[in-house]
């Protein structure tokens, strides 16, 4: 596929008068990665429209029925790391731009003056939750399965995930950042990561014209049925063993050991961690210790930070070797998640944070 049909963009009119603009991730064979040319073009989209008098609301959703999108396209950051080591120097900062261009699009989201309707069918991880999660409506149908799956390929939660993550008690923030957990709707609404609940076949952006792009309107209406969630079945137990950010990873990793037989789904979720990477664990500690002092724009710039160094490191590359590029599922991660690696982390590699003027322009 042409790389300038992997976002499309389309206006449809609304009752009333106006328009909804329309964005659709299409690249579904990918599960609609967002790749770095998909967060610009639709960042510089969602700034015209922001402006554009006659648009009352954005519609984000993903083609095809399986993602609304399951994350960044980290097979071209994976190329660009091997590069990078192979030169044994910075030659390739797409990495970098890459993470510039992604977080400045969720920014924009968050901070976008009209109604953003996100369409959360299917798997919404990574880089698609940060999109998601920004969104000022969320909907999730019984098929949506949300996850911050980051510590399987030596990543973090990023994307926006800190601000998540700072808003939820600890017991559950540490859980899900540091296990890789996947959510299902009722789970999602349990915690207000989603809005409504919507059935599999709506189309958001006909609801949203239908309604003259009043959410409230569009989607306010009986919603289906969804089983038990099972992060609230779990939760008098996480806030019982878990009383505060665990010291580093070796702790956090004992602790949520603990949580062994608690549950088929924890003991699941709890499989994904002990196959994760000890440094994603470390720095999810260290990211829940931060981030109460900081505001969005300080959660953008602190992951920024987090983006660049994994890409200098060895255990991004190292995970997404194993899970996407060789597909062998053993990798072989080059810390054991030692405080002092883990802290590097958060030293930035520049002079100046690329989103220094973020919140500013």
């Amino acid at each position: 596929m042409a790389d300038a049909a992997a976002i499309l963009f389309e206006e449809r009119p609304a009752q009333g008068g106006g328009a909804i603009g329309v964005a659709t991730l299409n690249v579904p064979a990918t599960l609609n990665a967002l790749s770095l040319h998909m967060a610009q073009a639709l960042d510089g989209q969602l700034a015209r429209w922001a402006t554009q008098a006659d648009i009352r609301a954005v519609v984000l959703r993903g083609a095809g029925e399986r993602a609304f999108c399951a994350g960044g396209d980290i097979q071209d950051l994976h190329r660009a790391m091997t590069k990078n080591a192979a030169a044994g120097a910075w030659v390739d900062d797409s990495t970098d731009r890459f993470f510039e261009a992604e977080y400045r699009v969720d920014y924009r989201v968050q901070r976008f003056p009209k109604p953003i309707v996100a369409f959360g069918h299917g798997f919404v991880m990574g880089g698609g939750l940060g999109l998601f999660s920004a969104s000022s409506v969320r909907l999730v149908t019984p098929a949506t399965r949300i996850a911050m799956p980051e510590v399987t390929i030596g990543l973090f939660p990023d994307a926006g995930a800190t601000w998540i993550l700072r808003n939820l008690p600890v017991p559950l923030a540490l859980f899900m950042g540091a296990t890789g957990c996947r959510l299902g709707a009722a789970d999602a609404l349990h915690i207000g990561l989603a809005t409504h609940v919507v059935a599999a076949d709506c189309d958001p952006a006909a609801a949203l014209a239908q309604a003259g792009g009043d959410p409230a309107a569009a989607f306010g209406g009986p919603a289906p049925a969804l089983g038990a969630s099972a992060l609230a079945a779990l939760e008098p137990t996480l806030r019982e063993r878990i009383t505060g950010v665990p010291e580093n990873a070796s702790a956090a990793r004992a602790t949520l050991g603990g949580l062994a037989g608690a549950s088929d789904w924890a003991d699941q979720s709890l499989a994904i961690m002990q196959r994760g990477c000890p440094t994603s664990i470390g720095i999810v500690c260290e990211q829940l210790r931060r981030a109460p002092a900081l505001d969005l724009e300080g959660c953008f710039r602190m992951e920024m930070t987090l983006a660049g160094n994994c890409a200098r490191f060895a255990d991004f590359a190292e995970g997404v070797r194993a899970l996407i590029i060789d597909k062998d599922g053993a990798p072989k991660w080059r810390s054991d998640g030692g405080q002092e690696h883990v802290l590097a982390h958060f030293e930035a590699p520049w002079a100046d944070n690329p989103l220094a003027d973020l919140g500013r322009q």
